[in-house]
């Protein structure tokens, strides 16, 4: 799979291009999906806000937007999307519910390569789906339920 990593935030690490392959393909695999590209581009919260403004009618940045390819019904490009993901707010996060960055990251771009392949948390029972497919991905990465710290038990 080719990923094609954009940095246009200063000052703010990102995950290798292997580590976000790694975990794509995971989910990818996971979710019946395949794929040949992805685009992730890693941006500050100024470039977030005028996206999410723009594209979701929402104002302010946020963790991750997802941007489906809709590929020609007759042609097969091997595009999935580009993924968005805000640098500092995943710091920011990852710091605030007391996560690993680098578990954070991963979950953020499991999060946006399942939308890429259609899943959705607009209600409850399209949210449960995604975050039990999301919890098995992470869980199986190597990294703890993102939606429950070590002190809660998952239900």
């Amino acid at each position: 799979m080719k990923i094609d990593r954009q940095l246009a935030a200063d000052g703010f690490a990102a995950p290798s291009v292997e580590l976000i392959r790694n975990w794509a393909e995971t989910t990818l695999a996971a979710a019946g999906h395949e794929t040949e590209e992805l685009t992730v581009r890693v941006t500050d919260e100024a470039e977030s806000a005028r996206l999410n403004e723009r594209y979701r009618d929402k104002p302010g940045p946020t963790n991750v937007l997802s941007f489906p390819f809709e590929e020609p019904a007759d042609i097969h490009t091997g595009l999935l999307g580009d993924l968005v993901i805000c640098a500092p707010i995943v710091e920011r996060e990852a710091a605030e519910q007391g996560k690993g960055i680098e578990a954070h990251w991963a979950h953020m771009i499991v999060h946006g390569v399942l939308h890429l392949c259609g899943y959705d948390h607009i209600d409850d029972g399209e949210a449960l789906v995604m975050e039990g497919l999301e919890t098995e991905i992470i869980k199986n990465l190597g990294y703890a339920d993102p939606y429950y710290d070590d002190e809660e038990q998952a239900p």
